[in-house]
């Protein structure tokens, strides 16, 4: 994986490489700085890159921790006969990092996209290890009933989907242009974030994600995300900051006030003119506020 990150992309992801092995897989992560931990979990299509700039902020006053899934980013990428690759694996395979790098302390999580779903579906059995919730254009509950998935992941989800995903790598390709609006990724960003993805292989992390999207009661971890959303009550007393990029297409504003009916104490910050990757289309901005969010909530 080395060679995919090249000297261009590793100024930008200036970080020491780890691996820890998770169920025969090599699951990648950077652990920099140190003090109160927080653990990063990204989404789909991205991987860690697109915490960077924040945890290069963060770092210095924080240990600050951030995996690829499996399938996604500098992990390994294992085919589907030697890999399951559904939500329950995921939470598992994270539970499993966490013991093993010995993170015995509690600590602040910050997700993004299916971040959101795998993170809090380890801290509803986990609770006492969460201090702080940063939730960023995700979820952790269903669909509202009158909302259907959006035309865009139901196209993806077929085969002439799978062939622009896997082989053209349009959807990483795609998010990089669609998911900012305030302003365009440089072409060095948008390599960072593409560069892991360079193959159909490499990319079946990318399709599965699509396909394992639970939308009806047969699909796998429907039943799971439905335990999540019923637990939500358990995080009444957590410190939660939701940032949002109200354009993002998947993740609109519908989805910012369930979060809100669900935790209605959280700190909400909406930001109007951003999409999906909120923090490439506001960097300092959402930095400032969490730091700020962090600082306040401290104890």
């Amino acid at each position: 994986m080395k060679a995919i990150l090249d000297k261009e992309i590793k100024k930008l992801y200036p970080f020491k490489n780890r691996y820890s092995d998770i169920g025969g897989h090599r699951i990648h992560y950077i652990d920099e700085g140190k003090g109160e931990p927080i653990l990063f979990l990204h989404g789909n299509p991205s991987w860690s890159f697109y915490f960077r700039e924040l945890i290069k902020t963060l770092s210095p006053d924080y240990r600050c921790i951030a995996l690829d899934h499996i399938g996604m980013g500098l992990s390994d990428k294992p085919l589907i006969s030697n890999y399951n690759y559904t939500l329950q694996q995921r939470v598992k395979d994270l539970t499993d990092f966490i013991n093993a790098i010995n993170l015995n302390e509690k600590f602040t999580l910050v997700a993004h996209d299916w971040g959101g779903i795998i993170g809090m579906s380890y801290a509803r059995h986990n609770r006492e290890n969460i201090k702080r919730l940063v939730l960023m254009n995700t979820v952790a509950f269903h669909l509202p009933k009158e909302k259907k998935l959006p035309f865009m992941l139901r196209m993806a989800r077929t085969y002439l989907g799978q062939i622009a995903i896997q082989g053209f790598n349009a959807f990483n390709g795609g998010s990089t242009r669609i998911g900012v609006k305030r302003k365009k990724m440089s072409r060095e960003v948008r390599r960072g974030y593409t560069a892991p993805y360079n193959s159909w292989k490499n990319r079946i992390g990318v399709m599965q994600f699509i396909k394992n999207i639970p939308v009806k009661l047969s699909d796998s971890g429907y039943g799971y995300i439905e335990d999540v959303q019923n637990h939500l009550f358990l995080f009444q007393e957590v410190p939660v900051l939701l940032i949002w990029g109200l354009k993002d297409i998947v993740f609109d504003e519908d989805l910012l006030n369930k979060w809100i009916e669900y935790l209605p104490h959280s700190e909400v910050h909406r930001y109007l003119d951003c999409g999906h990757y909120v923090l490439e289309d506001a960097p300092e901005e959402v930095t400032n506020d969490i730091i700020d969010f962090l600082k306040r909530t401290n104890g």
